[in-house]
């Protein structure tokens, strides 16, 4: 459905759904982040895990990192 959120914060995790399978990301308590999925099926999971298997391409969009990081200059203080 076009109206529902690509993830969403659920008791202070991220979660998202995929190929069938509920995936939350989940920290340990040293804070290392993992992938936990709960599948409808043995196939949803299956694909989901050729998936992580196959290479991930991850990429960033330079517009969202320069709105990010560009801020108007701040005016010259000048005393009269």
């Amino acid at each position: 459905m076009p109206d529902e959120p690509e993830s969403i914060e659920y008791k202070g995790r991220q979660v998202f759904k995929v190929c069938g399978c509920q995936v939350t990301v989940v920290k340990d308590a040293a804070g290392k982040a993992h992938f936990e999925a709960e599948c409808l099926s043995k196939s949803d999971r299956d694909e989901l895990a050729a998936i992580f298997e196959e290479e991930a391409v991850l990429r960033v969009n330079p517009k969202v990192i320069l709105e990010e990081i560009v801020e108007p200059p701040a005016a010259p203080v000048t005393e009269s």
